[in-house]
């Protein structure tokens, strides 16, 4: 009995096998969470990068060849 009893005690102390599907799982919910923030973002940082590069190209050299479409 007391041997049954060891065996129960260390199959309920390994859970090596659930660690490797936790840190699955938050790799997981990482990644979509920052796929979220590109998305709804996206748009914000765009805009700036293009009113910055208007107005470089609006204050660089006469005559100079800038173009910001994009």
């Amino acid at each position: 009995m007391i041997r049954y009893m060891r065996n129960v005690m260390n199959a309920r102390q390994s859970d090596e096998g659930a660690s490797a599907v936790e840190y699955g799982l938050l790799v997981a919910a990482i990644a979509a969470v920052i796929v979220i923030i590109i998305f709804a973002l996206g748009g914000v940082i765009k805009k700036t990068f293009k009113d910055t590069c208007d107005s470089v190209a609006n204050k660089g050299a006469a005559g100079a060849n800038t173009s910001c479409s994009q």
